[in-house]
């Protein structure tokens, strides 16, 4: 008969118990420390706890002949490295889906290759021979490149004839002057909202769809607004919404033109929203009015030059989401609450009803309320009332103790539908304050306003509604912004 296990290996179990534990935690406590999320003293907090129960396990499991004892570590043991392993994939989760959506410094744009509805080419092969029709000033950086990407794939060059405006350029194909046109694909909602051209998506053949990146670069801008905003406690960022095709994060309009002035100091947060249709100079329009919504067409720094001229701010940070990311994120997330001021029905893929107080929503709800503008005689003002009240309520949610329950949901949403040009250095010093001062924060919304006319803008060859700004709002926008800066405390209601 076998005796008990005696003198070394009575203790074998515990130490490889405990060296498999020891290897979990000293791989977690790294973790911790790569991602920078979590403040050094609590890494140092959490390492001595985890290794104080690793030391607890070692001494339970550290004689088998222990029976009692060593059960218990064994369960101990077993239900932490169950837990240090979680915590792993969690933390590793976390640091590699903000490394990805974090520090973006290019744009895309898709340019679409076009036929007649009925014409023979399928590919762009096919239309080799064609005339290709191009656009001789807007977007002419990116026909560029779609034209240099088009004569690389046939290996010649083709032939070109170029039109002064959109419309113009389609009528070139409708009229058989050009057998081909290139044009942005986010063009195509333009087109369909101009008399004559709202059907143009039947009459039209996609041969294909090329991909235009370009480096976005940071611009040095001067402003009136005092230094302090270059302070490391100020942040100023675009906060962008749009709906693209597909689900991709592309240059087109944008729906949701919001500037989010932060004070990390004071926890001040200036949400002010900008109406799409503000009729105001592009950054590259050489002082030509454009709807502002127009702006992402030609890339989201575009759009933040042409708001930071708006509001004489320097403007180079941003976050964008796109619509279905929106909608994923809040569901993620639970739900938010929004109050009302009004009973309304808003439409997207189906109907939603708002009662006039606090209504639970979920992520499809939500978007749906804060597109809605037919509803209400202000139109887009009070879309943009909507959109910045979602975007707070998005923001309380995600401080919330009721974040934890829904991080790894929220985690996925975020992936694939959102982007931003904040370093991942950045926003996790961001997380770490915030975990060390805690605090709840004040957040203030504001929409400038304007007058309602028929302007042609740079983008569009026919007039269109657009919207004339309010200066007087615009400059109390201006004002509120430094005040912020400044750090005082936001009151709209003195």
């Amino acid at each position: 008969m076998r005796g008990r296990p005696t003198g070394r290996k009575a203790h074998i179990p515990g130490l490889i118990i405990t060296i498999v534990l020891l290897l979990i935690a000293v791989e977690f406590i790294g973790l911790l420390a790569v991602t920078k999320l979590v403040p050094v003293y609590l890494i140092f907090a959490v390492g001595i706890a985890i290794l104080t129960c690793v030391l607890l396990i070692c001494l339970l499991t550290g004689d088998f002949r222990k029976k009692v004892r060593f059960v218990i570590g064994i369960v101990l043991g077993s239900l932490f490295i169950v837990l240090l392993v979680v915590g792993n994939l969690f933390v590793l989760n976390t640091y590699n889906t903000l490394t990805r959506i974090s520090g973006v410094n290019t744009k895309t744009s898709q340019i679409g290759i076009y036929v007649l509805k009925n014409d023979a080419a399928q590919t762009i092969e096919d239309a080799k021979d064609y005339t290709f029709g191009t656009l001789s000033s807007l977007d002419k950086k990116n026909t560029q490149e779609a034209v240099k990407q088009i004569q690389t794939l046939l290996g010649q060059p083709v032939k070109q004839q170029s039109a002064d405006g959109v419309t113009k350029l389609v009528d070139s194909l409708m009229d058989g002057s050009c057998g081909v046109i290139i044009l942005n694909h986010a063009y195509l909602p333009i087109l369909s909202e101009m008399e004559g051209y709202t059907d143009i998506e039947n009459k039209i053949r996609e041969l294909d769809i090329l991909d235009v990146n370009t480096v976005i670069e940071e611009q040095t801008k001067d402003t009136n607004v005092s230094q302090k905003q270059d302070a490391k406690n100020i942040i100023c960022l675009y906060i962008s919404g749009i709906d693209t095709r597909g689900g991709e994060i592309i240059n087109t309009r944008s729906d949701v033109n919001i500037i989010a002035t932060i004070n990390t100091d004071t926890k001040q947060m200036l949400l002010v929203s900008t109406p799409r249709d503000y009729f105001v100079p592009l950054s590259i329009s050489n002082g030509v009015p454009d709807k502002l919504t127009h702006a992402g067409i030609y890339g989201i720094d575009v759009s933040m030059d042409t708001l930071g001229m708006l509001y004489d701010i320097s403007l180079d940070k941003y976050f964008r989401v796109i619509f279905a990311g929106f909608i994923k994120i809040i569901d993620a997330l639970g739900g938010i609450d929004i109050d009302s001021d009004a009973v309304f029905t808003a439409s997207t893929d189906q109907e939603y009803s708002f009662t006039k107080g606090m209504n639970h929503m979920n992520g499809a709800a939500a978007l749906a309320y804060s597109r809605e503008r037919y509803a209400f005689q202000e139109g887009d003002r009070a879309r943009g009332r909507h959109q910045m009240q979602v975007i707070s309520a998005v923001i309380q949610k995600a401080m919330s103790s009721e974040m934890l329950s829904h991080y790894t949901e929220v985690l996925n949403g975020i992936e694939g539908c959102f982007d931003t040009n904040f370093s991942y250095d950045r926003m996790a010093e961001l997380v770490r304050q915030q975990l060390e001062d805690g605090g709840s924060w004040n957040i203030v919304s504001y929409s400038v306003d304007g007058t309602g006319d028929t302007r042609q803008p740079y983008s569009m060859s026919a007039n269109a509604y657009v919207m004339i700004p309010d200066q007087t709002t615009v400059d109390e926008a201006k004002a509120l912004m430094q005040q912020v800066v400044d750090g005082e405390v936001i009151d709209l209601n003195k």
